[in-house]
């Protein structure tokens, strides 16, 4: 268990922040849109509609929650404790998690996110106080981008399309562009899935990387204990009512074996989440004061 208490401790350490945070997360999402709603066939009529008129739809001006409390909460702590100087974004869709990762920046006092989408809409809900001087948007398909990449990425965060053909296209092309070690957290691996679970789980098999993940599919004690723990701290109202938290976390490893000419080990439940190398956390902070 020894990685979740290290994000336990995280919780402890940053606690007063965090709380001032969640108050501020809880106001957004009193303005967030119907995610389900929005995708019905005269929802996405209106939406071509008012497109052709230049007119963005209410539901554009709406937060998208889709990082659930848990790790959104070990996102926010993450980057206070790395603290990295360039984030990167693949994708911010409705502005939640840009809102979060923008939040941890402000209170390190340092650091600028640079967010990439097909997509303006966060450009509508993320606060203007939160954006201002530290985030960078930009609108088209990334991987038409990658030569306008920041040359060095501190933090690399993925919520995309979960494809199994993107998830490809991201491990080939953008991975190599990040410094071995370099923090990396991917949403939406958790359960098994087809697509980009699939392979984004096979590949950290196939690369013998650890990871990190509270995802209560398959690290319900990992789960439990930060719930244990935000209880304790008083940070356990519930924000966002999910409870699923599929995201993983891991550092980019030194070497990239390639994808042919092996067979995936069988995915397990022994694989994830708490051995994922957080011990270095401290002497990653401490080199960049």
């Amino acid at each position: 268990m020894q990685n979740v208490e290290l994000v336990a401790g995280l919780y402890r350490k940053h606690a007063t922040a965090l709380k001032r945070v969640r108050n501020e997360q809880r106001r957004l999402y009193a303005n967030r849109g119907n995610l389900h709603l929005e995708r019905i066939a005269s929802c996405l009529q209106l939406r071509s509609v008012l497109d052709v008129l230049g007119m963005p739809a209410d539901y554009h001006r709406l937060i998208k929650p889709q990082l659930d409390d848990v790790e959104a909460e070990t996102t926010y702590l993450l980057l206070r404790e790395f603290r990295p100087h360039t984030v990167v974004e693949i994708a911010p869709d409705g502005g939640w998690s840009t809102s979060w990762l923008l939040a941890a920046l402000r209170d390190n006092g340092s650091g600028r996110l640079f967010s990439y989408d097909l997509f303006d809409h966060s450009t509508r809900t993320v606060p203007r106080e939160l954006a201002a001087g530290r985030w960078t948007f930009s609108q088209g398909d990334i991987t038409r981008q990658l030569p306008f990449l920041p040359p060095r990425i501190d933090y690399l965060f993925l919520d995309c399309a979960h494809t199994a053909e993107f998830a490809r296209w991201y491990l080939r092309e953008l991975f190599p562009r990040v410094a071995p070690g370099t923090p990396i957290s991917i949403h939406d691996i958790y359960p098994d899935s087809p697509g980009e679970s699939r392979v984004v789980r096979d590949w950290l098999t196939q690369q013998g990387v650890a990871h990190f993940t509270a995802a209560p599919a398959v690290a319900p004690g990992v789960y439990d204990r930060l719930m244990e723990v935000k209880r304790e701290l008083g940070l356990d109202e519930s924000i966002h009512s999910s409870r699923r938290n599929p995201m993983v976390f891991f550092r980019r490893p030194h070497e990239q074996s390639s994808h042919s000419g092996r067979s995936p080990k069988r995915w397990s439940q022994s694989n994830t989440a708490e051995r994922w190398p957080l011990p270095a956390l401290s002497g990653a902070e401490g080199s960049r004061r």
